[in-house]
């Protein structure tokens, strides 16, 4: 539990019995890319800044991956799509009492406190591998997004989470990592604020509400070899969200990167460190 500046503390469920995990050495991060599809900033994932980059550190000829082992949000493994990883057993009071279609809490309070539970838990969606995969991307942004703007951004997403984007992560065409490697793509919320709405977006109701979310990732290929190891960053993603059918909906989203802490020299986890982690430790559903 942390408490912020300017609210109650930010409560994280945490599952029965759950440890904490060492991370790895931390290098320089990929920037991330905004796209404007239809006139609406769509958040694409650090992933697809990270493939599109060009190139990438490879690992020691032991196969150490370079990246972190800090856990959260959800991975695929290979040969397999979406996430690899047991559903979670929080404890503590539930902030919702359902999950969408796409598995991802719905039903959140209308009020600042819900806005901000919402906004962290599409953030985790948003941030996941099931993004890479056709089907599983349609469910979430169906299930988060306003239904104003939803059918529009299919297409455009479609578009952006293929071809090159994905060979240059090291992964097939639908989305898959090759066989020996875990595709690894999780991003963990830190912290929340409602912040005034920006210019143009409407003016600030109960039933409009603008989030900034902070947050850390993991994204890269885990494996023997990989020469895009995992690696994580900081950003801040800011959702314009909406009171839609009885719950918070995205109309917008975009990002910037940090605010950043300084990097410890932690010793970096062995490739067959990091997939483990990933098979093992579930992700959390957030609440303010």
């Amino acid at each position: 539990m942390s408490l912020g500046q300017d609210g109650p503390p930010t409560r994280t469920r945490m599952p029965e019995g759950h440890t904490t995990h060492g991370g790895g050495t931390r290098r320089a991060q990929p920037r991330r890319a905004l796209a404007t599809v239809v006139g609406i900033v769509v958040l694409l994932i650090a992933a697809l800044a990270f493939a599109n980059r060009g190139g990438g550190p490879s690992a020691g000829a032991d196969g150490t991956d370079t990246g972190s082992g800090t856990t959260g949000g959800s991975s695929g493994s290979g040969g397999a799509h979406g996430s690899g990883t047991a559903p979670t057993a929080p404890t503590g009071q539930k902030p919702v009492d359902g999950k969408s279609g796409a598995g991802i809490p719905a039903g959140f309070a209308h009020t600042d406190q819900g806005a901000q539970s919402a906004a962290a838990n599409f953030a985790v969606a948003l941030g996941s591998a099931d993004m890479f995969v056709a089907d599983r991307r349609h469910r979430i942004v169906g299930s988060i997004y306003d239904p104003a703007v939803s059918a529009g951004l299919q297409g455009d997403l479609d578009q952006a989470y293929s071809g090159q984007a994905l060979k240059n992560l090291g992964l097939t065409a639908d989305g898959a990592a090759p066989a020996g490697f875990t595709f690894v793509s999780r991003t963990v919320p830190i912290g929340t604020k409602v912040t005034a709405n920006p210019a143009g977006a409407g003016a600030a109701s109960a039933d409009a509400k603008t989030v900034e979310v902070w947050c850390t990732d993991l994204v890269g290929l885990a494996g023997t070899g990989s020469t895009k190891p995992v690696s994580t960053a900081w950003f801040t993603i800011t959702e314009q969200l909406v009171w839609s059918g009885g719950d918070w909906k995205i109309r917008s989203s975009s990002q910037k990167d940090g605010p950043a802490p300084v990097a410890a020299d932690n010793q970096a986890a062995s490739a067959d460190e990091i997939a483990g982690a990933v098979r093992d430790y579930g992700g959390f559903t957030y609440a303010r």
